[in-house]
């Protein structure tokens, strides 16, 4: 007779440690503590986040903006690496950043990280990383649930998503209704790779032979230094960019499905957007992707960010004043191109149309990147 016979089936043997999850809250909660305001209700360990939105009475119309998200296959590298506390301002800024697109501010985030065994420590780290973001971005992490799955997943193995919500007022949303023709499109630096396409670049890094410690002339550091880095958060750029520049039209979080895909979801029917692909230098891990794995040109840029992380349309008049606001922030940003009327016959270049499934405008992209 088994151990396990004798002594009856329990919760640890079935593989749950409910204390390691308790040591892991006592380990975070410091962090969490430090993303709240005077709005947050309450601590750590309740059932719910309470956040007082007495301050919406100030709003005439106050509209609530939800976004959900992951980090995809990036968490791969924060595993093999042990590293897991970057990882955190990845999901808080794939989060947030589809938030103010629309011009809203976030006011609170929730998380949701699955494991196969809970290590209290690995947990932290995952969390301070979510609170860090949080701090960067003006947002309160208000709850969150740590789930350990054994048997479903291997012991080491964990996934994270979150969940967050902000407000606008109705008369100041951004998007393509208010884009124009004549409208200059800009860009906003990306802080590398983000957290998209990491199912192409792990394949190239395989393809190419390196491992994570492999140190890359062309990168000044290791490939899983360059792979880690964490996903830049715009939220507070781009609301305060919202507040001080009226000719602020539209933006585009450019995640999934590239630069072209993405702006085109904020683009009115009749209109297209132009993009001069020789106005920037590509940062060197795109190009240097490109190479290790002959992936052709438009399956790069309908992957990956090519170092643009968010676009603004916005009216020529204010287009050097929001440029000079990014700068000021630490964000570089410059001009990719404009707003145009859409003939439908645009030629020498590409045309990207009903991306995401939006039935809107036209991305056209023309030129050849700077490597």
């Amino acid at each position: 007779m088994t151990a396990e016979a004798s002594e009856g089936i329990t919760y640890a043997s079935a593989g749950v440690d409910t204390h390691a999850g308790d040591r892991a809250v006592e380990l975070m909660k410091d962090a969490v503590a430090r993303t709240h305001g005077p709005e947050v209700l309450g601590g750590v360990g309740a059932f719910a986040g309470l956040f007082d939105a007495s301050a919406l009475k100030e709003y005439d119309r106050p509209l609530l903006a939800s976004s959900t998200d992951g980090v995809g296959t990036k968490i791969v590298i924060a595993r093999r690496l042990g590293i897991h506390d970057t990882i955190g301002q990845d999901l808080v800024a794939m989060v947030v950043d589809d938030i103010v697109v629309c011009g809203a501010k976030p006011l609170v985030m929730t998380d949701y990280i699955a494991c196969g065994r809970v290590v209290p420590e690995r947990i932290a780290d995952i969390v301070r990383g979510i609170a860090v973001g949080c701090e960067m971005a003006g947002t309160a992490l208000v709850g969150g649930e740590t789930a350990e799955h054994p048997g479903v997943m291997e012991p080491d193995d964990y996934d994270v998503a979150g969940a967050a919500i902000g407000v606008v007022e109705a008369s100041a949303l951004l998007g393509p209704d208010r884009v124009r023709a004549g409208d200059v499109v800009v860009a906003l630096a990306s802080s590398g790779l983000h957290s998209n396409g990491y199912s192409l670049v792990r394949r190239v890094v395989a393809h190419a032979g390196w491992s994570l410690d492999t140190h890359l002339d062309e990168l000044g550091r290791t490939v899983g230094e360059e792979l880690l880095e964490p996903t830049r958060i715009y939220a507070k750029l781009c609301v305060s960019l919202a507040a001080a520049v009226p000719g602020l039209h539209a933006l585009s979080h450019v995640t999934g499905g590239g630069l072209a895909a993405n702006v085109a979801r904020v683009v009115p029917r009749g209109l297209a957007a132009t993009v001069d692909r020789a106005a920037w230098d590509l940062p060197a891990v795109f190009p240097l992707v490109q190479a290790a794995g002959s992936v052709p040109w438009n399956d790069l840029e309908a992957t990956l960010n090519l170092g643009v992380g968010m676009v603004a349309l916005v009216a020529p008049d204010d287009a050097d004043a929001l440029i000079a606001q990014s700068a000021a922030a630490g964000v570089p940003a410059w001009v990719l191109g404009a707003v145009v009327e859409d003939d439908g016959r645009m030629a020498g270049g590409d045309v990207v149309r009903g991306a995401k499934g939006v039935d809107g405008g036209a991305v056209y992209l023309s030129g050849a990147y700077r490597a």
